[in-house]
Formats: structure tokens, C-alpha cells, sequence
């Protein structure tokens, strides 16, 4: 318990506890004036009646306000369980857009790897081709060299013995 309904309880023990040790003085009756009438009537009784009244209407009233309150709180906690499920629902949409966007670059990086190495492979068949044809042509030439060489070293039968 509160401490406001500790305090408001205590009150009320001790509003009944006076009550009932002066019940003779609250039945005495008493003259009261009502502006163009007097009414003879024991004081005491009315004004624990007006008591009662204001505390059962007070109590009503919290009764009231709670009951708002929790109604308030039942349709808000609706609201916001209606929100959260939008909230999913639109994250999981922004995941499968996400998920489509990295497959869509995943594929164009793929396709991009795969131009580049073809690009790079023909490129290396070409230096190849180009690297084989002049190493040939070196071979060609090397071979024309030790060719004439051997021609000048080794004598020609053909030629006069002076020059032998």
C-alpha cells in the first residue's frame, strides 16, 4: 500500500473511532436554520451523513478516473502493438530490399570479375603470341647469324686454294 492510502485509512479509523465515542452528542437534536425555515435535528448525524456522502463520492470518482485511465492504457497498449507490428513489418521490408539491392551488386561485381579476367586472359594470349613471335623471330635471326658465321669460318670448295 501507498503511503496516501496508509494516511487516508488512518483518518478514516479515526473519524469512526471519534464518532462512536461521542454518538450521544452526534443524536442530540439541535435547532438549524435553513434560511426561511428552522428544522430541529440532531447536528452531529447530518454532517457524518455529509462525511459519508463526500467520501463514497470521492471514492466513485477515483473509481471513475481509474477506470478512464485503464481504458486509456488498454487502446494505447493496442496503438502501440499496431505500430510495432508496422514497424516489422516495414523493417522487414527494408530487409528484402536490402537483400535484393546486395544480390543485384553481388551479380553486377560477379559479371564485372568476369569481363576483367576475359579481358585479362585475352590480353595474355596476346603478349603470349606476340612474345613467341619474337622469340621466333630472334631464333630466325640467330640462326642467320651462326649461319653466315659458319659460312665465313669453314672454306668454300668452290673457292680458288688462295683463298683457302
Amino acid at each position: 500500500m501507498r503511503i496516501r492510502s496508509l494516511v487516508l485509512l488512518l483518518v478514516l479509523v479515526l473519524i469512526g473511532a471519534f464518532t462512536v465515542l461521542n454518538w450521544s452528542v452526534f443524536m442530540a437534536d439541535t435547532p438549524l436554520s435553513l434560511g426561511l425555515t428552522t428544522l430541529h435535528a440532531p447536528l452531529g448525524l447530518i454532517m457524518l451523513g455529509l462525511l459519508i456522502f463526500v467520501v463514497a463520492y470521492g471514492l466513485v470518482y477515483v473509481l471513475y478516473l481509474q477506470s478512464n485511465v485503464l481504458m486509456d492504457t488498454r487502446r494505447n497498449a493496442k496503438e502501440l502493438q499496431t505500430h510495432r507490428e508496422l514497424a516489422d513489418k516495414a523493417e522487414a521490408s527494408r530487409f528484402t530490399e536490402l537483400r535484393s539491392f546486395l544480390e543485384t551488386g553481388m551479380k553486377q561485381s560477379a559479371e564485372q570479375d568476369k569481363a576483367a579476367q576475359q579481358a585479362l586472359v585475352a590480353r595474355i594470349d596476346a603478349l603470349e603470341n606476340s612474345l613467341r613471335t619474337s622469340v621466333e623471330q630472334s631464333g630466325n635471326s640467330l640462326s642467320a647469324y651462326i649461319g653466315e658465321l659458319e659460312d665465313r669460318l669453314t672454306p668454300d670448295k668452290n673457292a680458288p686454294a688462295a683463298l683457302r
